[in-house]
C-alpha cells in the first residue's frame, strides 16, 4: 500500500510542477483548470487509501483494547474528519 500512496504522491508532485508551468507560460485557465482536478482526483484516491489503513488497522486495534469512552471519541474524530472530506 505504502508503495502506491508514493507513487500517486509522486504524480500529483508532477502534476503541481506541471501547473506551476502552465501558469507562467500563460496557458489557457480551463486547461489549468482540467489538470488541477485530475490532481485532486489523485489526492482523493491517497486519502482514501490512507483512511482504509486507518479503519482497518489503527482504529481495529484501538477498539479491541480501549473504552467505550474511547471508542466514541475515535468515532466522533472519524465523523468529523468524513463530514471535512465531504464538503
Amino acid at each position: 500500500m505504502q508503495k502506491n500512496i508514493n507513487r500517486l504522491i509522486k504524480t500529483a508532485q508532477g502534476q503541481l510542477e506541471g501547473i506551476l508551468k502552465m501558469i507562467e507560460q500563460g496557458r489557457e485557465c480551463t486547461e489549468i483548470s482540467i489538470q488541477l482536478l485530475a490532481t485532486q482526483s489523485i489526492l482523493k484516491k491517497v486519502n482514501v487509501e490512507i483512511l482504509k489503513t486507518h479503519l482497518n488497522h489503527c482504529l481495529k486495534e484501538s477498539f479491541e483494547s480501549c473504552s467505550e469512552k474511547t471508542k466514541q471519541e475515535k468515532i466522533d474524530e472519524m465523523a468529523k474528519l468524513l463530514d471535512k472530506i465531504l464538503k
